[in-house]
C-alpha cells in the first residue's frame, strides 16, 4: 500500500517531488486548525509541520503516523512527550537554516549601529536632516555578547570576525570555543553593547531574560532575539524599554506571532521589528523541505532519523 504524507502548510517543491520520486502519497493540507489537520491527516504516515500547533489531541487522532519531521530547528509547536509516548519519531532541520539566521543577525546588527531604519523612514517623510542628530556607531572595537552557542551562535561568531568586534560568549553545555571568548552570563550582560540570542525554546529557557537580566545590560547596549519568543519576558521587555535601561531591541520572534498590531513595540523608534524571517531565503526553504522529507523517507523506511529530537 502506498504511504501518505501529510503537509498542513505547503512546502517548497523540492520536498515533495523527493517524496513522490520515492512512491509517497503526498496531501497539502488546506488549514491549520485541529479539525482540519485531523480530517485530512487522517490516512497519514508521515507528516512535514512548518509552525501550525501539532497538540496531544491532534497527535492521539492520528494513529498512522511514525514520525512527524519539522521544518526547521524549533519543536515547541510539537507535543514532544505525546508523540514520544505514541512512538513517534519528532525530526529537525539542523544543517538546512544555521547560515541564514546568522546571516540575518548580522543585517539586525549592522541596522542597529547604522539606525537604518529610523534614517530611512525620515527621508521617506521629508526629513533629510535627521542624521545630524540621530547618529550611528562603529562596530569595530564594539561588544557583541552570543547567548547560545550552537550552530548558529558559531556561524555570527564567524561572520561577524572580519569586523573587529570583541566576542563574548555562553553556553553552558560548551567548553570551548573556535572564535570568541567563553564567560560566564553575567559578563555577557553587563559588557556586550550587543547582545543576540541563540537559545532553544525549552521549559528551561522560557522567560529567562527578563527584567533582572535588562538591569544588568549596559545603557548603551542593545538586545537582539532571532531565537523564539518564548524566551524573553515580552511584558518586562517592553517596560525596561520604556525606562530606558537599554538602548534599544531588534526582535524577529514573538511570544505571539504575528505580533498583536497594538503591541507597544510598534510605537518604539528604539526597536526594529521583523516578522520571523531569519529564515526566509529560497535557499533554506529549499533545504528545510529537502532535509524533512528525508527524515520522514528515512523513518518510513524502517530506518531511524538522522536529526531525532525524542528517543523512542
Amino acid at each position: 500500500m502506498t504511504k501518505q504524507v501529510y503537509i498542513p502548510e505547503d512546502i517548497a517543491p523540492v520536498g515533495k517531488k523527493f517524496l513522490t520520486d520515492k512512491g509517497y502519497d503526498v496531501k497539502v493540507g488546506t488549514g491549520t486548525d485541529e479539525a482540519t489537520i485531523l480530517r485530512e491527516g487522517a490516512d497519514a504516515d508521515g507528516i512535514i509541520l512548518r509552525t501550525s500547533k501539532f497538540t496531544k489531541t491532534i497527535i492521539d487522532g492520528l494513529p498512522n503516523v511514525k514520525v512527524i519531521a519539522r521544518h526547521g530547528v524549533g519543536f515547541d509547536n510539537v507535543d514532544l512527550k505525546a508523540a514520544t509516548a505514541d512512538k513517534i519519531w519528532v525530526t529537525i532541520t539542523p544543517l538546512a537554516n544555521a547560515s541564514s539566521v546568522a546571516e540575518t543577525t548580522l543585517t539586525l546588527l549592522l541596522m542597529l549601529a547604522k539606525n537604518v531604519r529610523n534614517d530611512s523612514l525620515q527621508m521617506a517623510a521629508g526629513n533629510f536632516d535627521y542624521k545630524k542628530t540621530h547618529k550611528g556607531m562603529d562596530l569595530d572595537g564594539k561588544t557583541l555578547g552570543i547567548l547560545g552557542y550552537g550552530k548558529i551562535g558559531k556561524m555570527l561568531a564567524e561572520k561577524v570576525s572580519g569586523l573587529n568586534m570583541k566576542v563574548l560568549i555562553y553556553d553552558p553545555l560548551v567548553h570551548t570555543a573556535e572564535r570568541g571568548e567563553l564567560v560566564s552570563r553575567e559578563e555577557v550582560l553587563s559588557q556586550s553593547d550587543f547582545i543576540s540570542l541563540h537559545l532553544p525554546a525549552t521549559a528551561e529557557t522560557k522567560g529567562t531574560i527578563g527584567a533582572a537580566e535588562f538591569k544588568q545590560m549596559k545603557p548603551t547596549a542593545y538586545l537582539m532575539n532571532i531565537a523564539r519568543g518564548s524566551i524573553i519576558d515580552e511584558p518586562a521587555l517592553i517596560e525596561a524599554l520604556k525606562a530606558g535601561e537599554f538602548a534599544g531591541a531588534a526582535l524577529d520572534v514573538y511570544s505571539q506571532e504575528p505580533l498583536p498590531l497594538d503591541s507597544p513595540l510598534f510605537k518604539m523608534d528604539n526597536v526594529l521589528l521583523t516578522p520571523h524571517i531569519a529564515s526566509n531565503t529560497n535557499e533554506t526553504m529549499d533545504r528545510m523541505a529537502l532535509h524533512a522529507a528525508m527524515e520522514v523517507d528515512r523513518v518510513l523506511s524502517g530506518e531511524k532519523p538522522s536529526w531525532p529530537v525524542n528517543k523512542i
